[in-house]
C-alpha cells in the first residue's frame, strides 16, 4: 500500500469542480453540459444531477465557465478542494429546506381540502357564498404555491432559456389548474362551479413528497465518501522541543515529529522512527488483519496503532495523505458519467418539450371530442405531472455513486465512472506473471541432499547459507532468507570468488579432534558443477524435473563431494488459484503474459490454473499482444510493473496491483489497494451488479414513462381506468424514489462471494 501513495497524487487529471444550483431534472443537467462544453478551453465536462456538481477538464478559466451556466439559467460556484470544510459534504442541506416545504404544504392543503371536498365527507361547512368560498380556496392555493414557488421560479427560467425542465412541467401543471379556476370562479354567476384549486396545491405538494424522499435517499448514496471523511483524525500528537504537545491533524507540518500511542488513530502520513507495533489499517484496505511495523516502515493516515508507541515522521500531510487522495479519487469518479449515461441525457434533452406538446394535444383532442373544457384540461395536466425525466436522469449516477462506493470500502479505486461500466464486460482477463500472478521474488522450493553420501539437510543448509551470503544475486538471496527465517548457523568462509556465468567458489577450514583440514567449496548451475563434481544420474534427473517445473536448482559441493540441491522459484501468490478458478466460473478466458522462457511460463500458469500462455513476450511487445486479444474480446490487463504500463493502457480496462510500481497504478483505471488478487473476480462481480442496476434503473423509468403517460392522457378510459392530477403527481413523486432506493440495493450485495 506503501507505493500507491506517491501514485495517487497523480492519478486524478486536473479536474476543477463546481457546484450547481437550480437543477431538478436531466433536461437541467444536460443543459448545463452543453452549455459549458461550448466555452473555449473547456475539453469535457460531466454534471451529476445527483450531487448538483460538475466536473470540468481543460484550461477555461472559472469565470467564463461559471458564466456559461448562468447564462443557461443556473447557478454555479466553484469548489476549493484545498480549503474546503469537510463538515459541509457532510452534512445535508436540502432534505430539511424541503422536509420545512412538506410540512407547510400539507397543512395548507389539508385546510384547503377541508373548504373545496368537505361537503362529500360530511363535514361541517361553514355557511357562506360561492364567491366566498371559492375565494378561501384560491387564498389557500395561493399560500401553497409561494411555499413551493422554487417551481414556478426553475420552471420559468428553463422556459425563458428555451429548456424547459421538471420544474416546467410541475409549474404547468399547477398554473393551468390555477388559472382554469380563477377564470371560472369570477366567471360563473349561477352555482359553484368545479374549481381545481386543490389540484393544483395538491400537485405541488405531492411532488414536494417525492423531492423531500428522494433527497433523502440521494444522501445515501454517498455514504462511501461521508464515511472515508469520518475516518479522517481530528488531533495529533507532535514533539516541540522534546515537548508532547496536542495540535488539530490538519495543522501537523512535513518532516515534523509525531507520537501515536496504542489505541491511537495515525494522524498524517508518515515513516516510523522509533518503536515496533501492529497497525489497524481495515480503514483503508478492507483487510482486517492488523500489519506488522517496525523502525523504518511507513504509516498512514486514519489507520489505527494497536500495540506499543511509534514516534514517527510526518511525510505526507493535509490534502496529499494516502486517505485525502482516496477521498479524492472517489469523488472524481462521481463527477465522471459512464457511457451508458449518455442514451437517458440524449432523451432527457428532447424529453420535456416532446411531454408538453403531448399535453397540449391531448387537451386539445378531448375537446374536439365534445368534452367539458375542465375535463380535456384535466388530461393534459395529468399528461404534465406523471412524466419524469428525473428518474432517466438519476438511473446511471446513483448506481455508479453506491457501487464506486463499495468498491473503496473493499480497496477497490475506480478512477472514472466509465472504467467501472466497461469492467463488467470484461471477456478476457490477461495477467502480467512476476508480481501479479507469483509474488515477484525467488523462495526455496526444495532441498535435496545427496543421500548416497549420507548428507543431512542441517549441513547442506548451513554450507549453502555461508557461500551465498557473500553473493548479491536474486537467487543467492533466496537461499540466504530461508536460512535466517529458520535460525540457520554460518559458517567462516575465506578466499571467496565470484565466478560470473558459472557460480562461487569459497575456502572452508574445518577442525576435528584438533586436526584442521581445508576445503573448497562450491555453488552453482550443472553444468559448472559438473567440472567440479560427479553428479550421480539420479540427482541430474532429479535436477530436470525441477526444471520442469519452472525451478531453479542450486548444486553445492564441498570438496570432491556432492552435498546436494536447493531448488529456488518464484513462486505463486497463495490466492492465485482461487482467483483464477473464480474468473473460469465467471465465463471469463484467463491468459498469462510474461517474458519468461515457455517452459518455465507453462510450469507457473499449470500451479495457477491457467490453459492459455503466452511466453517469451519482450516488454514493449506487451502491447501489441494486447492489441491482438482485443480482437475476440474486451480485455482487462492486470500488471503491477513498469513493463506493464503500455499494456495496461493499451487494454479496454486496466487494472494494477496497488502495491506495484507507481508507473503501472497511474496507466490503470482500476486499483487494487489491497494487492490481493481476490480484488479481480471481486471488481468484476461489482461492475456486473451495477451494470445490471442500471439496466434495471434505465427500464423503471422508460417504462414508467411509456405507461403512465398514455395512461394519463386517457388512452385506457374506454377500459374503465382513468388518471386524475394528483394520482399522476403522486406517481411522478415516488418514480424517483424507486430508482434510487433500486439503486441503494447494490449495499446488499456480497463482492466476494462466489457462485457456480
Amino acid at each position: 500500500m506503501e507505493e500507491l501513495k506517491e501514485e495517487l497524487q497523480t492519478t486524478s487529471k486536473n479536474l476543477n469542480k463546481y457546484n450547481i444550483t437550480g437543477m431538478s431534472c436531466a433536461a437541467c443537467s444536460a443543459r448545463v453540459e452543453k452549455a459549458v462544453s461550448e466555452v473555449p478551453g473547456v475539453e469535457t465536462v460531466s454534471v451529476s444531477l445527483l450531487t448538483n456538481s460538475m466536473g470540468v477538464i481543460g484550461t477555461a478559466t472559472a469565470n467564463d465557465i461559471i458564466k456559461a451556466v448562468k447564462d443557461a439559467g443556473y447557478g454555479a460556484t466553484q469548489v476549493d478542494t484545498l480549503n474546503r470544510n469537510d463538515e459541509d459534504i457532510l452534512k445535508d442541506t436540502e432534505t430539511p429546506k424541503l422536509f420545512k416545504r412538506l410540512i407547510l404544504s400539507v397543512v395548507f392543503v389539508l385546510i384547503l381540502m377541508y373548504f373545496s371536498m368537505g361537503h362529500m365527507l360530511g363535514l361541517p361547512q361553514p355557511e357562506m357564498s360561492h364567491l366566498t368560498m371559492g375565494l378561501i380556496q384560491l387564498v389557500l392555493c395561493v399560500i401553497v404555491m409561494v411555499i413551493n414557488r422554487n417551481f414556478f421560479i426553475n420552471g420559468t427560467k428553463g422556459l425563458i432559456h428555451g429548456t424547459p425542465n421538471m420544474d416546467t412541467l410541475v409549474s404547468l401543471g399547477s398554473s393551468a389548474s390555477f388559472i382554469y379556476s380563477v377564470v371560472l370562479l369570477f366567471t360563473t354567476h349561477e352555482g359553484m362551479p368545479e374549481l381545481y384549486f386543490e389540484s393544483a396545491a395538491m400537485i405541488l405538494a405531492l411532488i414536494t413528497v417525492g423531492k423531500t424522499l428522494e433527497a433523502k435517499s440521494k444522501g445515501r448514496t454517498t455514504d462511501a465518501i461521508k464515511s472515508l471523511i469520518k475516518l479522517k483524525p481530528k488531533t495529533a500528537t507532535v514533539l516541540i522541543n522534546n515537548e508532547e504537545h496536542k495540535v488539530k491533524a490538519n495543522e501537523v507540518q512535513v518532516d515534523q515529529i509525531f507520537i501515536v500511542k496504542p489505541g491511537e488513530s495515525i494522524p498524517v502520513d508518515g515513516i516510523i522512527l522509533e518503536g515496533e507495533t501492529s497497525v489497524d489499517e481495515s480503514a483503508l484496505t478492507g483487510e482486517s488483519i492488523p500489519v506488522d511495523k517496525q523502525e523504518g516502515d511507513k504509516v498512514s493516515a486514519a489507520t489505527i496503532n494497536t500495540q506499543g508507541n511509534i514516534t514517527c515522521k510526518a511525510t505526507r500531510v493535509g490534502s496529499d495523505t494516502t486517505l485525502a487522495q482516496i477521498i479524492k479519487m472517489v469523488e472524481d469518479a462521481s463527477q465522471t458519467k459512464a457511457p451508458i449515461a449518455k442514451v437517458a441525457d440524449k432523451v432527457s434533452g428532447i424529453f420535456v418539450p416532446v411531454v408538453i406538446i403531448i399535453a397540449i394535444i391531448t387537451t386539445v383532442i378531448w375537446i374536439l371530442l365534445g368534452n367539458p373544457i375542465g375535463y380535456a384540461l384535466s388530461r393534459g395536466i395529468s399528461v404534465l405531472v406523471i412524466s419524469c425525466p428525473c428518474a432517466l436522469g438519476l438511473a446511471t449516477p446513483v448506481a455508479i455513486m453506491v457501487g464506486n462506493g463499495i468498491g473503496a470500502k473493499n480497496g477497490i479505486l475506480f478512477k472514472t465512472a466509465e472504467s467501472l461500466e466497461n469492467l463488467g464486460r470484461t471477456e478476457i482477463v490477461v495477467f502480467d506473471k512476476t508480481g501479479t500472478i507469483t509474488k515477484g521474488e525467488p523462495q526455496v522450493t526444495d532441498i535435496i541432499p545427496n543421500e548416497k553420501f549420507k548428507i543431512q539437510k542441517e549441513e547442506l543448509l548451513q554450507i549453502a547459507y555461508s557461500i551465498e551470503k557473500k553473493s548479491e544475486h536474486p537467487l543467492a538471496k533466496a537461499v540466504v532468507n530461508y536460512a535466517e527465517e529458520n535460525d540457520v548457523k554460518r559458517k567462516t568462509f575465506t578466499d571467496f570468488q565470484n565466478l560470473p556465468g558459472n557460480g562461487l567458489k569459497a575456502t572452508y577450514h574445518e577442525s576435528t579432534n584438533n586436526v584442521s583440514k581445508k576445503f573448497s567449496i562450491h555453488a552453482g548451475s550443472l553444468s559448472y558443477m559438473e567440472t567440479i563434481v560427479k553428479i550421480p544420474d539420479y540427482i541430474k534427473e532429479q535436477s530436470e524435473e525441477l526444471s520442469k517445473q519452472g525451478k531453479t536448482p542450486l548444486f553445492f559441493s564441498k570438496g570432491n563431494t556432492l552435498l546436494g540441491i536447493i531448488a529456488v522459484a518464484d513462486t505463486i501468490k497463495g490466492d492465485a488459484k482461487e482467483t483464477i478458478n473464480q474468473l473460469q466460473d465467471l465465463k471469463l478466458k484467463v491468459v498469462m503474459l510474461t517474458g519468461d522462457n515457455e517452459r518455465t511460463a507453462r510450469a507457473i500458469a499449470e500451479m495457477a490454473g491457467i490453459k492459455n500462455v503466452i511466453a517469451g513476450v519482450l516488454p514493449d511487445q506487451k502491447e501489441n499482444t494486447i492489441k491482438k486479444l482485443q480482437e475476440k474480446g474486451k480485455v482487462l490487463m492486470v500488471g503491477d510493473g513498469i513493463n506493464d504500463a503500455p499494456a495496461l493502457t493499451r487494454a479496454d480496462t486496466g487494472m494494477a496491483i496497488g502495491a506495484g510500481t507507481d508507473v503501472a497504478i497511474d496507466a490503470a483505471d482500476i486499483v487494487l489497494m489491497n494487492s490481493t488478487l481476490r480484488d479481480v473476480p471481486a471488481a468484476i462481480r461489482l461492475s456486473r451488479m451495477t451494470l445490471q442496476n442500471i439496466h434495471e434503473n434505465l427500464f423503471w423509468a422508460f417504462i414508467y414513462n411509456t405507461i403512465g403517460i398514455p395512461l394519463a392522457a386517457g388512452l385506457f378510459i374506454p377500459f374503465g381506468i382513468t388518471l386524475t392530477p394528483m394520482f399522476g403527481a403522486a406517481a411522478m413523486s415516488l418514480s424517483s424514489f424507486c430508482v434510487v432506493m433500486n439503486a441503494l440495493r447494490l449495499n446488499l450485495k456480497h463482492i466476494h462471494k462466489t457462485k457456480k
